[in-house]
């Protein structure tokens, strides 16, 4: 992966941002694992999680902020 950043404080934020994305997507895995009659997260795909948190997120990501609000109160109901 290249990183888009030129400047080093840049590429630091930059990096720091892809650990955080990373440990996320491990927090939800271990989420999804605990719920699943305690599988271990250890054998679940990262790819395939990641893959299904862009699927999620595509229509979030679609959204200006106004609609994204409102579809997160339509789906609290």
């Amino acid at each position: 992966m290249v990183l888009r950043s030129k400047r080093p404080d840049l590429v630091r934020q930059e990096f720091h941002g892809l650990i955080l994305a990373h440990y996320a997507v491990r927090g939800l895995m271990h989420e999804a694992a605990a719920r699943k009659a305690d599988e271990d997260p250890d054998r679940l795909s990262y790819v395939h999680a990641v893959r299904v948190i862009r699927r999620k997120m595509a229509p979030c990501a679609a959204a200006p902020p106004s609609d994204a609000q409102r579809l997160s109160r339509e789906g609290n109901r």
